[in-house]
């Protein structure tokens, strides 16, 4: 792999030239170094050099073009090994002109784990581990209804090892007919793995042949005058069948592995909504909401999210899609990567037309939600922002950037101050940071802001980060006058800051906006909108700092439990942390486990054993 850019001083026509007709990455930047858009390229010469024709694509495109100052290439070995390097690069810096989508790789998955007697689990993560793994599912709640068909069906456990393995007698779970109850042998393993091996064939979507094989056993229970068992089997089917009648998106005669992506449009945002179909079963949909969608059409939607969503995930073999892929190297990349080949759907029939239509339905009902929603936390963000004096054209209000500050600790132990984030209308939990507070009088809530609001901009001042639109203080005139101090040492603008009071009983609608330079103190009242946001962004702010403070003071009161310890000194204690991955792991360890570390006597393992409960 090799790098090449173009320098500031190039000559257009000469760099364009100069471009490998080899595969790779290219990424256009501007005068202030930010990356406006990342591609991928079979051809680097032919795409990069595609830009700069008379007749471009789109008005979009064309303005991006005019802010070009450089250019970046990454030679790479293939297309796939471009799609991947494209995908982390748009995924790490964002650029402007990418569609975006947010990055949510753990979808959660059904897992039957790898015991003598498995159990039914949900699951998030890395599936190169022992067990069956049935996925992915799109949301949570259709990993658990999966499980409880399993357990009303096929009576598989679900409980824990610790749980199983200490059983006296069976649990509630038997008792109303959802587990078979292994743990007191009430089953037989034999039985039991013939139950796992039908839920299995059930998943992959043979209901039909499962339904026959339970009304076999049923048959020949009988035949042997059991008729306790052929009872349960009785009431195997009758669950299944009732299961089956209930599912009316069930495609009962295909066995098919199928996703379904319905794109659809309105004021101004795009809905991606993706349902799966999993052996022939409807597992649910989830609703994606791309950003930097303007002047795009719907196509190029469908081929970013199977760019970005299929090049870590499993690749079905069929798309619907209510849009075509018109990239013909797309999904042969994609296919290259994964391992898998699809085909892609436009005008389906029968079940599959009914499984689109039901996705675009579910598409314009979340979009219809979002855009309720976007418009009522837009009329907040104009409310504040007019009483801020703030610029409140559209543009404006979308990239207005809010930060709130917060002190918490408890009789000064574990201070923690919290740096939360308000921008595009909503809060960004991705951007919030926490602050260890440290060398300082404890519980000098003065001192603890002006650490924190230090650290903080002191990267503003230096040129590596913007300055907020609002710099919102909690605490009022206060630690108002504190942040103005430190704005000032910074020589930075204190026109932003912005002190919160409570007022009388700290209830809402009776707080009060302080302001660093020259203007009046304003109390917003009750029912206001700006007000309302105010105060989302406080209680965030002292949320955030307060979990991050309890969470500090847990752990240094633990390792302080270990510290006071007779006979586990520095050595042993790290020694202990190291194996046992931290301090819960050597509080759940059992006495022998302890006794396994270098250094840790059986007496000594015992001593810390009930020392940590």
């Amino acid at each position: 792999m090799s790098t090449t850019s173009k320098p500031s001083n190039f000559d257009l026509s000469t760099f364009l030239r100069q471009l490998p007709n080899l595969p790779g990455v290219y990424r256009h930047i501007n005068e202030q170094g930010e990356v406006l858009y990342v591609g991928k390229a079979r051809d680097l010469k032919k795409r990069v050099s595609s830009y700069f024709q008379k007749n471009l694509s789109s008005p979009r495109i064309a303005q991006m073009v005019k802010q070009i100052a450089r250019i970046e290439i990454t030679v790479t070995r293939s297309e796939a090994e471009a799609l991947i390097l494209e995908n982390n690069l748009i995924k790490r810096l964002q650029p402007r002109y990418n569609i975006l989508f947010r990055d949510d790789k753990s979808y959660p998955y059904l897992m039957f784990s790898a015991h003598e007697i498995p159990r039914i689990a949900y699951f998030r993560g890395n599936t190169n581990q022992p067990g069956s793994f049935y996925g992915p599912y799109p949301n949570a709640w259709a990993v658990r209804e999966s499980m409880q068909i399993l357990q009303r069906v096929f009576r598989l456990r679900s409980c824990e090892d610790g749980v199983f393995a200490n059983r006296s007698r069976p649990c509630l779970l038997h008792q109303i007919r959802r587990c078979s109850a292994p743990c007191v042998d009430l089953i037989s393993p034999l039985e039991y793995h013939a139950d796992v091996l039908r839920a299995q064939q059930f998943l992959d979507g043979d209901a039909a042949g499962v339904m026959g094989q339970i009304e076999q056993r049923m048959l020949s229970a009988s035949e042997n005058l059991a008729f306790e068992q052929a009872a349960i089997f009785r009431d195997q089917m009758k669950a299944l069948a009732s299961i089956l009648q209930q599912q009316n998106m069930e495609s009962t005669h295909r066995n098919e592995d199928v996703d379904i992506i319905a794109v659809v449009a309105a004021g101004g945002r795009v809905c991606v909504n993706l349902a799966m179909v999993r052996g022939g079963r409807h597992l649910g949909d989830r609703a994606f909401f791309p950003t930097q969608v303007k002047e795009t059409n719907l196509t190029q939607v469908v081929e970013a999210f199977v760019s970005q969503h299929y090049i870590e995930r499993p690749l079905p073999p069929v798309i619907v899609s209510t849009h075509p892929i018109e990239d013909p190297e797309l999904l042969a990349i994609v296919a290259e990567q994964t391992g898998m080949k699809t085909r892609v759907l436009t005008r389906p029939q029968g079940m599959r037309k009914s499984w689109l239509e039901q996705a675009v339905a579910n598409a314009e009902l979340a979009l219809s939600r979002l855009l309720n929603e976007s418009m009522s936390r837009a009329a907040r963000t104009l409310a504040l922002a007019e009483q801020l004096g703030l610029d409140t054209d559209t543009e404006s209000l979308e990239n207005l950037h809010i930060e709130g500050f917060d002190i918490s600790h408890t009789s000064g132990e574990a201070t923690q101050a919290s740096c939360v984030v308000y921008k595009n209308h909503a809060m960004q939990p991705s951007l919030y940071r926490r602050y260890n507070i440290v060398g300082i009088t404890e519980g000098d809530d003065y001192a603890a802001m002006r650490q924190v609001l230090q650290r903080r901009f002191a990267r503003v001042a230096e040129g590596l980060a913007e300055l907020p639109d609002v710099v919102l203080v909690d605490g009022g005139k206060g630690q108002l006058n504190i942040a103005k101090t430190v704005f000032a040492d910074l020589g930075l603008d204190q026109q932003v800051l912005v002190g919160v009071a409570k007022g009388e009983g700290r209830k809402v609608g009776l707080e009060t906006l302080f302001f660093a330079d020259e203007r009046a103190e304003v109390a917003l009242g009750v029912g206001s909108a700006a007000l309302m946001l105010v105060a989302e962004i406080r209680d965030e702010a002292h949320r955030f700092a307060i979990t991050g403070m309890r969470a500090k003071r847990a752990k240094a009161r633990n390792v302080s439990r270990l510290e006071d310890i007779d006979g586990v000194g520095p050595k042993r204690r790290q020694r202990l942390l190291t194996r046992f991955g931290g301090l819960s792991g050597v509080a759940n360890a059992s006495v022998d486990d302890l006794a396994s570390v270098e250094g840790i006597s059986l007496a000594l393992a015992e001593r810390i054993y009930f020392a940590l409960r």
